[in-house]
């Protein structure tokens, strides 16, 4: 899918980008911009570069080949981009003994913040991010969505523009998820923010563009709608039955005229269902009727379906829900 067009001016250009570690290609003449503004989600499976391309773009790894500009600066030795950029690891590599407002301190002195400027700068982040309660705790003792909480806020301490953030939900419970959710649409709003999730519907919900990447590689870039449409199936079909197996149900289905490819897209195995999403050339619903009574299975359901999110990310990257 060629790159949507960006209306907004890019504050991230990355172009032609390749990294390699010996025959090992861990991203492939990526390409892409972020707008100014913009919260940018980039999907894809583990070991798909996404790790690997926000280390380059923050200058922590050095690219094989290709460019990166951050607010006009090539990304290179120098640490000029590195003021517009805060950056936020999937586990926060802070120091454990220290509570968050000496984090928050050092960090402040690492940015250069004046100390006039820091005590409302950090009563501030603690409001934004939900730290008010643990500022004065160390950061070993927090819990994993405290510790993440921190982690933001320390990656705002500089003010900068753009936001990185690597899995920032990772390992959250549901509760917590929908918070630190909360906390990057608060930020969006304000500054360029690129996160990796592997929630696709956290990245439906929270991002204005979406960028899915497999083996290195662009597959997918725009909005949630437009990556779902691109080079979509003619028509989608979920049908779901009773009585057969998943991989008996997907066998059989696979089989069927005009039917291209197809994904599970639910299943329960204490009541013996299994629903699938069948990409296909064209209507084969009055077929399935016939096929699913000769096997002895029961027929729950069978609709026209939109392609989710989910199933076009498993069509786009090659994997199938198993």
């Amino acid at each position: 899918m060629a790159n949507a067009p960006v209306a907004r001016s890019p504050v991230i250009d990355v172009q032609h980008l390749s990294k390699s570690y010996g025959d090992t290609h861990a991203v492939r003449d990526l390409s892409f911009s972020v707008a100014r503004g913009e919260v940018l989600g980039l999907l894809g499976p583990n070991g798909a570069g996404k790790s690997t391309t926000m280390r380059i773009i923050t200058g922590y790894l050095r690219p094989t080949s290709g460019t990166v500009r951050v607010a006009g600066t090539v990304v290179d030795d120098s640490d000029v981009f590195k003021q517009s950029i805060g950056y936020l690891p999937e586990f926060s590599p802070l120091y454990g003994d220290m509570i968050v407002y000496d984090l928050l301190q050092f960090a402040a002195a690492a940015h250069g913040v004046p100390r006039p400027e820091r005590r409302d700068r950090f009563r501030r982040l603690s409001s934004q991010c939900g730290l008010e309660t643990v500022m004065h705790r160390p950061f070993d003792q927090l819990s994993r969505g405290y510790k993440q909480r921190a982690g933001l806020a320390y990656a705002l301490v500089g003010d900068p523009e753009i936001l990185i953030l690597d899995e920032p939900t990772s390992g959250l419970d549901p509760n917590q998820i929908v918070e630190i959710r909360s906390v990057i649409k608060e930020i969006g709003q304000s500054r360029t923010v690129i996160f990796s999730t592997h929630i696709l519907a956290e990245a439906e919900s929270t991002c204005d563009r979406i960028v899915i990447i497999n083996d290195g590689r662009l597959v997918a870039d725009g909005t949630a709608a437009q990556v779902k449409d691109a080079e979509a199936p003619g028509v989608a079909i979920r049908v779901t039955v009773r009585g057969a197996s998943e991989a008996e149900a997907t066998g059989v289905f696979e089989q069927v005229d005009s039917v291209d490819r197809v994904l599970v897209d639910e299943r329960d195995g204490a009541a013996g269902e299994v629903s699938l999403l069948l990409a296909c050339r064209e209507d084969v619903r009055a077929a399935l009727p016939t096929i699913v009574a000769e096997r002895g299975w029961s027929l729950l359901e069978m609709a026209r379906s939109t392609e989710s999110l989910e199933t076009a990310f498993q069509r786009l990257t090659g994997k199938r829900n198993r």
